[in-house]
């Protein structure tokens, strides 16, 4: 061989070394998220997954991909968007409600998923039990039914006597609707409340609602769970306070909006937590050995009805607020205590402008960022 030969040649052989080493590497794993919400408000909650993931040793745009789709509050998009997800042959899919779950549980069967479920995951058909789920599924369950009787309690602190409560539900989420309503007119039953159901799945249907609770007179509302309702969160705070209605929401991001009080699962911990369980996963771990989860902190968030620079229009009106926050304070009080433990008390009137805090499940309660 000549000698100009053998040079080409032990040079296209030493290039073709890293193309054929990087040919050899595993591809990147890629998670499939599907949720019936708008992305633009699930931002914190997907920093925290991204968190639960690194503690397994994966992170974004190193050793794993994440390809989120997204509903927009429109449901009946979400089994083509899993088909999309299924398709694509995503190593794991993560959803974030009941009706995202029950859309990628749809669209296959081998897939593992990762579910956030508000609704009982057995009753859903998501798993055969919680501590042995059987088949491509695991993920938490986040006691969403129980807590809107909690909600109840805390509200009607806030209500005239003998007032009814109304409850805002998205009846074009699957299934879970139903559920809730159960839970709030069970509870509402169980003390002799009225309670007014009304119902929005569009923009249009949330003017109609507040119309009709302050036709039947409601001294306060509760909103519903849903990833509809959430993404509308401002035009609900909005309407709530310009029929002076004092309201009860799921999530603190109502209550940095401008809503009035919170009250919910830890969301923040919730994503971290199925973040380690999908992290778990691409480990190797198989969802029909990961037992499903429950929430294991619970928080709550008061947003004072004036704002840091607003003035009351007098002091009898400050004095109103004063009082009404105050006793929004003691009611945060006793539910982060009561079964929890015991917990730091809360700032009053005179100090604070708005409160937020957490308890840990079982009997652990501390107050700080919820």
């Amino acid at each position: 061989m000549k000698r100009r030969n053998f040079i080409a040649l032990l040079g296209g052989t030493a290039a073709a070394w890293p193309l054929a080493a990087r040919a050899q590497q595993p591809a990147m794993p890629v998670i499939g998220v599907i949720s019936a919400g708008s992305r633009d408000t699930y931002l914190e909650l997907l920093a925290a997954f991204r968190q639960g993931l690194k503690e397994t040793g994966y992170v974004e745009g190193q050793t794993v991909a994440i390809d989120s789709r997204w509903a927009d509050g429109q449901l009946d998009r979400l089994p083509r968007l899993a088909a999309d997800l299924v398709q694509r042959r995503v190593a794991v899919i993560v959803t974030t409600g009941g009706s995202s779950s029950r859309a990628a549980k749809a669209a296959s069967r081998t897939i593992p998923i990762v579910f956030l479920s508000q609704s009982d995951p057995i009753n859903a058909g998501l798993v055969a039990s919680f501590n042995r789920p059987g088949g491509n599924a695991t993920g938490m369950a986040l006691l969403t039914g129980p807590l809107v009787a909690k909600r109840l309690e805390i509200v009607l602190q806030l209500a005239p006597a003998g007032a009814p409560v109304g409850y805002l539900t998205n009846p074009q989420a699957l299934g879970e609707p139903g559920e809730y309503s159960h839970e709030v007119q069970a509870a509402a039953q169980a003390i002799g409340q009225r309670l007014i159901i009304v119902n929005a799945s569009r923009q249009h249907d949330m003017a109609a609602a507040f119309a009709a609770l302050v036709d039947q007179r409601a001294g306060a509302l509760i909103v519903g769970t849903d990833p509809y309702l959430f993404g509308r969160r401002n035009q609900i705070i909005a309407l709530a306070a310009r029929h002076s209605l004092p309201t009860i929401y799921d999530r603190r991001e109502f209550a940095a909006a401008g809503g009035l009080i919170t009250y919910g699962t830890h969301l923040a911990d919730a994503y971290r937590r199925i973040g380690v369980y999908a992290g778990r996963i691409l480990k190797g771990e198989k969802p029909a050995d990961l037992p499903v989860v429950q929430p294991t902190k619970f928080g709550a968030g008061h947003q004072s009805r004036h704002r840091e620079g607003a003035s009351p229009a007098s002091s009898r009106q400050a004095a109103h607020s004063c009082r009404r926050g105050d006793r929004i304070r003691a009611a945060l009080l006793r539910m982060l205590t009561a079964g929890f433990g015991t917990s730091r008390q809360l700032g009053t009137c005179s100090n604070t402008s708005g409160v937020e805090g957490e308890a840990d499940m079982p009997r652990e309660s501390s107050i700080g960022r919820y």
